[in-house]
């Protein structure tokens, strides 16, 4: 065992202790901006540190992945609870992202053309 396994699943330990009240408190409203790539890069350094044999960052890293899809599907704001939340994420960077590339104006701008006209 590398030392550094311990001193990452460490850090991991205290990442999760510092989201359980987040996670407890029902009134919190964390966005899914924030949230859902959280608990992607989570998902994503537990499986690159199970490549490398370093067995205890990577149960370290999907324990914090873990906090962030429950702050996911129980702590965004929003009408929907459970992982349907992360298919809201994604479809709403979709369309984010055909507006930038179409050039099809936001909701915002389409209100203040309307009231320039006014």
């Amino acid at each position: 065992m590398m030392w550094q396994d311990l001193v990452f699943l460490a850090g991991s330990v205290l990442s999760i202790a510092f989201l359980a009240p987040t996670v407890r408190d029902a009134t919190a409203n964390v966005p899914l901006g924030s949230s859902v790539p959280s608990m992607t890069i989570g998902a994503i350094y537990a499986g690159t540190y199970a490549t490398m044999g370093m067995s205890f960052s990577a149960l370290g890293s999907l324990g914090v992945a873990t906090m962030w899809s429950l702050i996911v599907s129980y702590r965004s704001p929003g009408p929907h609870d459970g992982p349907a939340n992360v298919v809201r994420f994604v479809r709403s960077m979709s369309q984010q992202a055909r507006r930038s590339v179409v050039g099809t104006p936001t909701e915002p701008e389409q209100a203040a053309s309307s009231h320039s006209a006014d």
